[in-house]
């Protein structure tokens, strides 16, 4: 896995140093890190427990859509969901 990440652009391995995200790997980290915290606080605001909110962001996390996950993001921001992309 190492490897492809390496292939991608997104991990450079230093020689006795360790494993480093690239400019690249931050980037679409903190997209992941966002798109999680998203989805956990859409279901927070659904009065869903806190961590059976963690456990299922992690799945769905990986298969929302901008628009979704947009609706999402209002919602859980307490704004009105109406069609007003």
């Amino acid at each position: 896995m190492l490897k492809r990440l390496a292939a991608e652009g997104l991990v450079q391995q230093k020689r006795y140093r360790g494993i480093f995200l690239t400019e690249e790997g931050a980037g679409l980290a903190a997209m992941c890190r966002d798109r999680h915290q998203v989805v956990e606080s859409f279901l927070r605001a659904l009065g869903i427990s806190p961590e059976t909110a963690r456990l299922d962001s992690e799945g769905i996390e990986h298969h929302v859509s901008v628009e979704t996950l947009d609706a999402f993001r209002r919602f859980a921001a307490g704004k009105p969901i109406g069609d007003d992309r």
